[in-house]
Order: C-alpha cells, then sequence, then structure tokens
C-alpha cells in the first residue's frame, strides 16, 4: 500500500492521482466513500447506533512540489509548492506532470567553476531553472505555465523494516488509518468512525477544514509525521525511528485525548513517544481545533526521517503501532467521552 500510495504524482492542490488510489484502497473497508468538492476522500464505517458521536481520523495525501513560472532557452523556471528547501534541489530529478508525464533534472553548476563563497551556500529559489532537454520553441509547446513537477524517486527498502520514498509525509499515514481501519473489522464500535485523505495540507490546510465544517465531527486526531532521529539531529527536537509512534502534548491537544492515548498504549504495551508542543503543531489539527463551535482534538505522529525530501525513511514497525494506537483509541470511545 505504502508503494502504491507514495509513488504517485500529486502536490498540494493536484492531489486527484493520490485521491483516487486513496479511494480505492478505503472501500472495501468501510460503509461509504465520497470525495468532496475540495478534494478529500472521506469514508465513514457507521455503528448503527442512535446519536452516535463522530470520531474523525485525518492524514494529508498531497505533497510538496514546483510549478512552472516561466521558460527561458527551453529552461524552466519555477516557483514552490508547500516547503520545499533549496539544499535539496540541485542535481535533483523531476517528474514534470504534463500529459505524459515528462521527465527533467535541475540544473546546477558543477563545483569547478564555482566561487568559494558560492560552494557553501545554496542558491535562492529564483536562481534555479530545470533542464527538460527542449528547444524554446518544444518546451513553449509541450510544457504550460502552471504545470505542477514532483521530486522523482523509486521505492527503497533500507535494511529489514525502513523503507525510502518521497511522500511518505504523510501519505504512510493514511496507510496507518487503513491499518487501523483493518484491525477495526470485527469490533464493535459506539462512533461513526470517519477516515480523511485531506488536501492541500502542505499550503493552507484548506482540505481538512473544511471537511470539518462539513461533517462536524466531535472529535479529531490528526495523524502526521514528526522528525526521525539521526546523528545530526538536534537533542529534544527528534523522535527514535522504529520507536513507536509519537503522542502530542500541548494547547493544540485536548488533554483528555491526549490522556486517552497514552493510557490505551500503556494498556497494550504500544511503544509511544511523547512529543511536547508548545503552540503550533504544524499539523492540520492546529486549525480544525477552531472550527465550528470547536472540535476536540489530538495529535499522533510517526517518525520520518528526511522530511520533505526525495528520499523520506520510516521504520514498518512505527507504521504498524500507529495503527494499533488509532484503532485502539477509537475502541468505546463514546463512551468514555461521554464522561469527560
Amino acid at each position: 500500500m505504502l508503494e502504491r500510495l507514495c509513488t504517485v504524482c500529486a502536490p498540494s492542490g493536484y492531489e486527484r492521482p493520490a485521491a483516487e488510489e486513496a479511494k480505492r484502497m478505503l472501500e472495501p473497508l468501510v460503509d461509504e466513500v465520497w470525495t468532496d468538492r475540495l478534494g478529500n476522500v472521506i469514508g465513514v464505517r457507521r455503528c448503527g447506533k442512535p446519536g452516535a458521536k463522530k470520531l474523525l481520523l485525518d492524514a494529508h495525501l498531497d505533497e510538496i512540489g514546483l510549478v512552472v513560472t516561466g521558460i527561458k532557452d527551453g529552461f524552466l523556471r519555477f516557483g514552490t509548492i508547500g516547503g520545499v528547501d533549496p539544499r535539496m534541489l540541485p542535481d535533483r530529478e523531476l517528474t514534470i506532470l504534463t500529459d505524459p508525464p515528462r521527465l527533467g533534472v535541475v540544473a546546477c553548476l558543477p563545483p569547478h567553476v564555482l566561487s568559494e563563497e558560492d560552494r557553501e551556500k545554496a542558491p535562492p529559489i529564483q536562481d534555479f531553472y530545470v533542464d527538460t532537454g527542449l528547444s524554446q520553441e518544444q518546451a513553449q509547446a509541450l510544457i504550460p505555465i502552471g504545470t505542477p513537477m514532483v521530486f522523482r524517486s523509486s521505492f527503497l527498502r533500507l535494511g529489514e523494516r525502513q523503507v525510502c520514498c518521497k511522500a511518505l509525509d504523510d501519505r504512510s499515514c493514511f496507510v496507518a488509518l487503513l491499518r487501523a481501519a483493518q484491525l477495526l473489522q470485527e469490533k464493535d464500535l459506539d462512533v461513526d468512525l470517519y477516515f480523511m485523505g485531506s488536501a492541500q495540507e502542505e499550503v493552507s490546510a484548506a482540505g481538512a477544514v473544511t471537511a470539518v465544517q462539513t461533517l462536524r465531527p466531535d472529535f479529531c486526531v490528526a495523524v502526521d509525521v514528526t522528525h526521525g532521529k539521526t546523528p545530526d539531529s538536534a537533542k529534544g527536537q527528534a523522535y527514535e525511528v522504529g520507536g513507536g509512534p509519537a503522542v502530542g502534548i500541548g494547547p493544540n491537544m485536548t488533554r483528555w485525548m491526549t490522556r486517552r492515548l497514552l493510557d490505551q498504549a500503556a494498556a497494550r504495551e504500544i511503544p509511544v513517544q511523547k512529543e511536547v508542543m508548545g503552540g503550533n503543531s504544524g499539523t492540520n489539527a492546529w486549525k480544525m481545533q477552531i472550527c465550528n463551535e470547536g472540535v476536540a482534538t489530538a495529535v499522533v505522529s510517526l517518525p520520518l526521517k528526511y522530511m520533505h525530501t526525495p528520499a523520506e525513511v520510516l521504520h514498518l514497525d512505527d507504521l504498524e503501532q500507529t495503527a494499533r494506537l488509532l484503532a485502539a483509541f477509537a475502541e468505546s470511545l463514546g463512551e468514555e467521552a461521554g464522561a469527560q
């Protein structure tokens, strides 16, 4: 499921290919699936109980990308879609989302002709070009201004239990939602359970906001990625890859929901980590919480190395434990939440 979903090219605002794949995966696991006006994929498993409360599990389907802004001598000028780090761009292979898609590479000067000062810094976005191998006339005819582009990458297995690909932020978490739905198939629930692959998180959270305003859930869990620990990670700002999901703690998270996540993890021996978020969680939760009259909200994060690069890396055990935690949280939720 990871490979099928993450190798699809679908940056923010252009999520349709990922949404179609996500919808196909979700359909066997729920009672109803639809795609809303903004491009969110939403599925619901109804519990069949009158007056049941609604739990929404959210993971966004969009990825960061680039967009063509001009053409010079067959080379493409571009802007960014979401948080693209200029350091990632030199020599990067891209998929240009024309019909059919084309390939390009981000042009860069070889080190031999750079000054010592230029070797130590990344050029600003406006100084980069994409080499298409086309003439000016061919490029103008084949690649319209406004065409999106994404990093080109393969799906790699690292060691025994880690995988590497683009767009694991945040499609890996949608796969965790699918796995949670599988784990809950034989379970009786007392809430109507909604699964959402949301649109445009990387640029605005517009998909999550509009869906919450429409669905009016009682509780939301934003499932996103956090920084996985590497040898050069800043202390206290990254989490063990393979150490289980991170449960968000802070003002953006409703306290009883955070407690329930931690209590369920302890009761079921699910390894978890604690992520303190003093302000904006950087997830859809920040805006979902203040939709309508306010929504009880929690954040669960999957540790991910090399976020917002074409070589994001996660541990498959973390994916499974995230799914187990979400499934445990959903069981008997209506009964406990009613006492809050």
